[in-house]
């Protein structure tokens, strides 16, 4: 348990100082509250991929990489806590910190956003064996009905570059451990994790968003 460490990081527009708090009880989480900026820096990003209600009461935000095997665990349980909890807003960051495949595999993945087809190819990426890289991940992108081609073009995009770009600097900024990272309200969680702890993390963040 420890707080995350405190960067400056103006490319984002944050203030210098900015903490949050990573593995405090939950009943401290009030007195350390995530700062307005930066909370909107890690869920309301335009084009960061939205599951669940788009318009929840309270937003559980994954940092994530298709290459981490605690990441492709947590699919099902995503699944679970969205079709449990109908005013959950779930926000996807790819986080892409395992190489150059698993950037490929990001950048495929938010490419799909523009052709409707986020959760069926990011699920897809999340379900092959071994390592994800370009040969797989195109291969799921044809088993989902992508374009192949414009798949290949918007991976370049401004929209795709700057998410990527956000999730690398708030990862720096607020030292995170790893993927997978958990975050809701004022706290966070690293590592495999299971329904019921994700479920308290949600329900800590209502109770202190309220």
């Amino acid at each position: 348990m420890r707080k995350l460490q405190r960067r400056e990081f103006t490319t984002l527009g944050l203030v210098s100082g900015l903490t949050l708090s990573v593995g405090v009880p939950m009943a401290r989480a009030q007195d350390n509250p995530m700062p307005p900026e930066l909370r909107d820096a890690i869920e309301r990003q335009p084009f960061s991929p939205v599951l669940g209600n788009s318009k929840g009461d309270v937003t559980l935000t994954e940092f994530f990489d298709y290459n981490c095997p605690h990441c492709r665990t947590s699919v099902p349980v995503i699944r679970k806590l969205i079709g449990d909890d109908p005013h959950l807003r779930v926000v996807l960051r790819e986080w892409p910190v395992f190489g150059e495949s698993s950037e490929f595999c990001a950048r495929a993945s938010l490419a799909s956003v523009k052709q409707g087809k986020y959760w069926q190819f990011h699920s897809g990426l999340m379900a092959i064996r071994g390592r994800a890289e370009e040969a797989s991940a195109m291969r799921v992108a044809q088993e989902v009905g992508l374009d192949l081609a414009k798949l290949r073009r918007d991976m370049r995009s401004a929209d795709v570059e700057g998410h990527i770009a956000q999730s690398m600097a708030l990862g720096d900024h607020m030292g995170l451990m790893g993927t997978p990272t958990f975050i809701a309200g004022n706290d966070a969680l690293f590592g495999k994790k299971s329904g019921s702890e994700l479920k308290q993390l949600v329900a800590q963040a209502r109770k202190d968003l309220a």
